[in-house]
């Protein structure tokens, strides 16, 4: 078994293995290609995203700089818009779903190094996959490790540290990052408030009128000075 079957396959490799070293070269001179590129010239940052990522779909913006290792285990639903500082250790898969918002400083780390130093020190690495749902906004400055799958429907808060999967309709925030809300709870309450609106604005206006003031009275006190 090659050194890239077992990364695929979530064992221990050795990521000094000559032909993950080449691909990664290739990887990372068509993100520096990529971070290069005039930003209005929109055409050839769509060519080099095809020639980098695994699959993407319709609306793609990835705001320079992007990172990642390889590329190909990449895969970007529709309508996707990350900005600056995207990294993407990618030596697993990480699949993003449609609608997607990311922040600036986010980083999705797929891999992962022995707790025990002498393994480490060898060189040697495994990776676990990452599933982000459609419909998500990541804040800034968030870390997703490896092995986290994020639902559908879901706000993740700036500065938040995903360790654990995160289901789905909800905010969650923190390090280690916990859903804090349900979003459908939310969306009830939105839509409960919305309807005590509409109902007071069908309501008749009831017609003002105005009152006569009323006079005013002035008392004034007389007294007598004798002299």
């Amino acid at each position: 078994m090659t050194e890239k079957e077992k990364q695929q396959n979530g064992e221990l490799y050795n990521s000094n293995d000559r032909e993950l070293f080449t691909e990664r070269i290739k990887a990372k001179k068509l993100c520096a290609e990529y971070n290069a590129v005039e930003c209005n010239d929109f055409q050839k940052k769509e060519r080099l995203l095809d020639r980098l990522v695994a699959l993407r779909g319709e609306n793609t913006v990835i705001e320079p700089n992007f990172f990642c290792d390889y590329g190909y285990n990449i895969v970007i639903g529709d309508n996707f818009y990350a900005n600056h500082n995207l990294v993407i250790l990618d030596c697993a898969d990480v699949v993003f779903g449609d609608n997607i918002f990311i922040g600036p400083n986010c980083g999705f780390y797929t891999a992962e190094h022995p707790l025990d130093a002498k393994t480490r020190n060898q060189g040697l690495e495994y990776a676990k996959p990452i599933k982000i749902g459609s419909d998500v906004w990541i804040g800034g400055n968030v870390t997703v490790i490896g092995g986290v799958t994020i639902g559908d429907n879901v706000v993740i808060g700036a500065g938040s540290v995903v360790v654990k999967d995160i289901p789905s309709n909800c905010v969650a925030v923190g390090n280690p990052c916990r859903p804090i809300k349900t979003l459908d709870t939310a969306e009830n309450a939105d839509s409960e408030k919305m309807t005590d609106i509409a109902e007071k604005a069908a309501e008749p206006v009831k017609e003002i009128t105005q009152e006569k003031p009323k006079p005013r009275t002035r008392h004034l006190e007389v007294r007598r000075i004798d002299k």
